[in-house]
């Protein structure tokens, strides 16, 4: 529910603004973004390199890299705890398309997605024995996973903000436990290249 309400919130800030640029087509460009990342537990950053192609003035695919650290919740029947030093970096396809038009205005809102692979480290846990009152700590390996994005934002000259969603599956840590690995983006960032935006 809090995506939706986020993602929805910019698309329509960028849709109401008046004039829209179009970029080159044919151009490439090379965006760089830091934010904050939103797990199903406390929240990290997030560092991504996107190189792109314009395949149209209102369309680019491109390749994102993306590390985020985050800090997630461990789920079982019996206890719910938190994973510590939990690091994800992925690679994945992308595409935006924007809603623009010939104006006097450098606001460009776009929607997009994308496609990829999840690397993601080991879960280190805690497992408190009330009985005996001790903690126990141990690590758990988990697999990668393929996993995509749904993004919202506006561009604004060169710089970028942007919602995203990251579609990750659970990981299953056996005897019950999991650990959701999907979370929310927010990030700021800048791009070079890409020709101007205009006519």
């Amino acid at each position: 529910m809090m995506m939706k309400k986020i993602l929805g919130t910019v698309f329509i800030m960028g849709v109401l603004l008046q004039g829209i640029y179009a970029q080159e087509e044919g151009k490439f460009r090379l965006g760089l973004d830091v934010g904050y990342a939103i797990p199903d537990g406390e929240g990290g950053i997030l560092v991504a390199l996107e190189p792109k192609y314009n395949i149209a003035n209102n369309m680019n695919v491109g390749l994102r890299v993306e590390g985020a650290a985050l800090a997630k919740d461990v789920n079982s029947n019996e206890f719910s705890t938190e994973a510590e030093g939990t690091f994800n970096v992925s690679v994945l396809g992308t595409f935006d398309y924007y809603f623009n038009t010939s104006s006097t205005s450098s606001f460009a809102p776009f929607i997009g997605g994308g496609l990829g692979y999840y690397a993601l480290t080991d879960v280190e846990i805690n497992d408190n024995d009330f009985t005996n009152q001790v903690t126990i700590e141990r690590e758990t390996e988990v697999e990668d996973k393929f996993g995509g994005l749904i993004r919202a934002g506006v561009e604004w000259g060169k710089f970028r903000l942007a919602a995203s969603y990251n579609i990750v599956g659970d990981s299953d840590l056996g005897n019950g436990v999991d650990v959701n690995n999907s979370y929310v983006g927010l990030s700021l960032g800048f791009y070079a290249g890409g020709g101007k935006w205009g006519l």
